[in-house]
C-alpha cells in the first residue's frame, strides 16, 4: 500500500509520502513509474492510499467541482465538498460503494490526508472528517510513522522533520512503502 502523513508545528503544516507503486507482488520503485501519492487542488495537497486507480479519480472529481463546491478549509466544508462529490464518483467514475454487507453507509473506497493553511485533516471510506492538531498517517506503514512522529514531535524544529520522520520510518519497515519521500510544505493561517 503506502505511507501517506501529515503534521503540524507552530506555523507550519506538511504532508509527505513515499515513492514506491505495488502491484501484488510487483513493485514499480521511483523511476519506473510517474506516479505521486499527492496533488495539489485549490490550495490544499491532498494524499491518497490505496489502489492506484483512487489517484487519477481523485484529481479529476475534485478538480472539476465546481469552486463554490469545493470546500476545503472546515470539517464540515470538506464533509459536504465529500458528501457532494460521492454521486458523481459513482456515475462518472463507476466507484463500486460496497466493501461489507453490514456497512452502514456507502463506501467512498478511499482514505485520504488533507494539508491546506486551515490546518491538516483526514476523510476515511465513510466520508468521516477528522481534523489533527499534531500529525496523523494512512496506508500500511501508518503504525511505523504514528510511531516515529510521536518520537520526534516534542523535539522537532518543524513539522517538515516530524513528517519526514514518519515517512521513513515506514520505508524502513513496511514492505509496500520506499523511498524516496516526497514531502510538501506550507504556512498555516495564523
Amino acid at each position: 500500500m503506502s505511507t501517506v502523513v501529515v503534521a503540524r508545528l507552530g506555523g507550519t503544516l506538511a504532508i509527505a509520502s513515499d515513492s514506491l507503486v505495488t502491484f501484488g507482488e510487483t513493485r514499480l520503485p521511483p523511476g519506473y513509474e510517474a506516479n505521486s501519492k499527492i496533488f495539489e487542488v485549490a490550495g490544499t495537497f491532498v494524499g491518497c492510499v490505496g489502489s492506484t486507480a483512487h489517484f487519477p479519480v481523485l484529481r479529476q472529481a475534485l478538480a472539476a467541482l465546481p469552486k463554490d463546491e469545493l470546500q476545503l478549509h472546515s470539517r464540515d466544508a470538506i464533509f459536504d465538498t465529500f458528501t457532494r462529490l460521492h454521486p458523481k464518483l459513482k456515475e462518472r467514475f463507476f466507484m463500486n460503494t460496497k466493501e461489507h454487507d453490514s456497512d452502514p453507509y456507502e463506501s467512498s473506497q478511499f482514505s485520504i490526508l488533507l494539508a491546506n493553511r486551515h490546518g491538516i485533516f483526514g476523510v476515511e471510506s465513510y466520508r468521516e472528517v477528522f481534523e489533527f492538531e499534531r500529525f496523523w498517517a494512512i496506508g500500511s506503514g501508518r503504525r511505523f510513522a504514528l510511531g516515529a512522529m510521536h518520537a520526534v514531535y516534542e523535539r522537532a524544529r518543524s513539522a517538515r522533520e516530524v513528517a519526514e520522520a514518519g515517512v521513513l520510518a515506514g520505508c524502513e519497515f513496511d514492505t509496500s512503502s520506499a523511498a524516496p519521500v516526497r514531502l510538501h510544505t506550507l504556512k498555516a493561517k495564523v
